[in-house]
């Protein structure tokens, strides 16, 4: 018998692991964690098991794969009600999965993340997609593969619908099949959760909530410490809320990397800025 798998209890333990042992719902919601933190996760993963049991106890394991995607979508989206928050796009609440389970509202992404997750514990080949604007669902097929919309109760997207949805993201320009293919490659499990984070960067941004903003921040270099643009984020955020010691030390990083960046002039004011700042001391 399988002995089954240790889930890691920290973010931390979560960027050691291999993208494929990544536990994408663990992680949604040690992200949620931050905003709620008396989050209970075996809560919520426990709703999910038993999503999995209702299911295996209704669906045929054994029937081709569409037929039980089906099952699971109707399951989810109209036995269950998820649904995509048309009223509140932007409410950060559609981020945080321990929200997306209670209301059962949520954005492309967070939805897409509960189908891919269930999708995954009946065996179901699901991949996410990091599909200009909007999370994507793609299941492979004989034939090719089936796109899917959580945020429409994971409806089926034919091309033409998808080559419309690519427009405005590349200045209204058509795309061909190769570049639309690209377009629908598998998403790995660190770059779903780096998108989730940016989202809620950019939510709390607009709020200028800059704590918030900054944790998101923290985790997405912890997760991925290669991008370059993000210690110079950081660095921002860390300047807005006084901390001009940390600010200095990320935004040089950022400069010692791409001191011919375009906005390398503007990141140089802004580190003479934090250098001539007194400390701040928390």
């Amino acid at each position: 018998m399988e002995t089954p798998r240790t889930l890691p209890e920290t973010w931390d333990a979560i960027c050691t692991l291999k993208d494929g042992d990544i536990p994408l719902l663990r992680a949604a919601l040690l992200i949620a964690r931050d905003e709620y933190p008396q989050l209970d996760i075996g809560r919520y993963e426990a709703e999910a098991e038993e999503y999995e049991q209702q299911l295996r106890r209704d669906v045929d394991i054994k029937a081709p794969n569409h037929r039980r995607l089906a099952e699971v979508n109707r399951f989810l989206f109209e036995e269950l009600g998820f649904s995509g928050n048309d009223d509140d796009y932007y409410d950060p609440r559609n981020s945080y999965l321990n929200e997306v389970f209670d209301r059962r509202l949520g954005i492309p992404i967070s939805l897409g993340l509960i189908q891919l997750d269930i999708g995954h514990r009946l065996g179901m080949p699901l991949e996410g997609v990091s599909f200009p604007g909007h999370f994507l669902i793609r299941m492979p097929m004989e034939d090719g593969i089936l796109v899917l919309d959580p945020y429409s109760g994971g409806r089926s997207i034919d091309v033409d619908e998808l080559r419309q949805r690519v427009k405005p993201h590349i200045g209204g320009q058509d795309v061909d099949d190769a570049d639309l293919l690209k377009l629908l490659a598998p998403a790995s499990r660190r770059s779903i959760l780096l998108r989730m984070l940016r989202n809620l960067k950019a939510l709390y941004n607009q709020r200028e909530a800059w704590d918030k903003s900054l944790r998101c921040s923290d985790r997405m270099l912890s997760l991925d410490p290669s991008v370059d643009e993000e210690y110079r984020d950081r660095g921002q955020l860390y300047l807005k809320i006084g901390h001009f010691e940390a600010a200095r030390t990320d935004l040089s990083h950022y400069l010692e990397r791409q001191s011919e960046a375009d906005d390398a002039d503007e990141i140089r004011n802004a580190l003479i800025e934090a250098s001539s700042s007194r400390i701040s001391i928390n």
